[in-house]
């Protein structure tokens, strides 16, 4: 017997340079409410994966890191926040959803859809104005605060707010990342798990690298371009079509998240993709992004460049930018110094797509860095909405 597809009230949705299929929690059946395999596998066949051809044609999914996404929001329970946010990083060509990180780009979105699906309180929301939507990130246990533009007492998504790496301009949405130091467990909640602004990390094959390995926005590996061969003007196809490149680049990874605290063996980074990130960092130089438009070396402080799901970013992750600003503001990492050193509380970096702004504030007590919050700002777009199809979990 052949059964029906089942259908769930979704909405398609652009949020920074990525996007994702986000969903009400109380929209979904009854057994994917709560976390576990029946969640995760209906997550991947609505995503289009595991797929050994690495497209996802039979699912939402676009075959990138940036969109093979999805989120889950309810109204929450916490006291002075308006909306829960949970994230999954479907996996392309493997079957899994990895939890264990937050996406910063797609948590532009959140705000814009909490409040068109009903879960803001209307006393919340002006007429015209901005609404601010206080999120509880679930994955990492932070606050969000989201500044939503509201006109005439809808969700403004068109404006003259221009994001290297989308296309067209839309609304700006300011975010606020709240004490971005990541509690990543067994990391011990501390913003640099080793103690040290910059480590040598021995890196069998590789070498002994300097590394700043920083728990803030998403647990992130920064090491310097030169060190390993680039120059930090890289674009995609320079690194994501060469397969030693991205093994060194896994390699780095496993290592780094070993010092990190966040895995007890190397075997277990395979079950671990979202996070810790891996970025290289280089001083300005010029450069032509991935459309054509021109990067100036006197445009930008520094140049990143980092990975995701095992692929060189188009842009930037959101969470990678917070480990960025953040890592920036304080004297000595290896990303301040990329910035040219000093004390600093906003930072323009060159990614392959442009250019993107983040700032952070960070000061140092009772001998531990502590960031209060990181700024930046995104835009969202509703793409799609409706029902999302899926055939029955036999």
């Amino acid at each position: 017997m052949h059964l029906p597809q089942i259908r769930i009230p979704a909405t398609y949705m652009r949020g920074g340079t990525s996007k994702g299929v986000f969903f009400r929690l109380q929209d979904l059946p009854e057994a994917a409410q709560r976390p576990g395999a029946a969640r995760d596998a209906l997550l991947m066949r609505v995503i289009g994966s595991p797929d050994p051809y690495g497209k996802q044609i039979d699912g939402m999914g676009g075959a990138t890191s940036s969109t093979s996404k999805t989120v889950i929001i309810s109204r929450s329970s916490r006291p002075d926040h308006d909306v829960d946010y949970l994230f999954g990083q479907v996996s392309i060509d493997k079957a899994f959803v990895d939890w264990s990180g937050n996406c910063g780009n797609l948590s532009a979105a959140v705000g814009p859809f909490a409040i068109s699906a009903g879960l803001v309180d209307a006393s919340r929301v002006p007429r015209d104005g901005v609404a601010i939507v206080r999120i509880w990130q679930a994955n990492i246990g932070k606050t969000i605060i989201a500044h939503v533009p509201i006109t005439d007492g809808a969700v403004q998504e068109t404006g003259d707010f221009e994001l290297d790496g989308v296309t067209f301009p839309a609304a700006e949405v300011p975010l606020e990342f709240m004490d971005p130091a990541a509690d990543e467990e067994g990391a011990g909640g501390a913003m640099f798990p080793t103690g040290n602004l910059v480590d040598d990390l021995e890196v069998p094959g590789v070498g002994t690298l300097k590394a700043t390995m920083i728990n803030a926005g998403i647990p992130t590996i920064f090491v310097d371009a030169e060190a390993i061969g680039y120059k930090g003007t890289e674009l995609q196809d320079a690194i994501n079509s060469d397969a030693k490149a991205l093994a060194m680049f896994e390699t780095i990874r496993a290592h780094g998240a070993l010092r990190m605290g966040l895995i007890k063996n190397l075997d277990e980074i395979a079950t671990r993709q979202h996070t810790p990130k891996v970025a290289f960092v280089a001083k300005p130089a010029d450069y032509v992004a991935s459309s054509g438009k021109p990067v100036r070396a006197g445009d930008v402080d520094l140049l990143v460049r980092a990975m995701s799901m095992g692929k060189l970013h188009h842009a930037m992750m959101g969470t990678a930018a917070v480990a960025i600003g953040t890592a920036a503001a304080i004297a000595g990492t290896l990303v301040n110094r990329a910035a040219g050193g000093g004390e600093r509380e906003s930072v323009r970096f060159g990614h392959p797509s442009g250019t993107l702004r983040v700032g952070a504030q960070a000061s140092l007590k009772d001998g531990e860095w502590v960031v209060t919050k990181a700024i930046m700002s995104r835009s969202a777009r509703v793409l799609m909405e409706g029902w999302v199809r899926v055939p029955q979990q036999g």
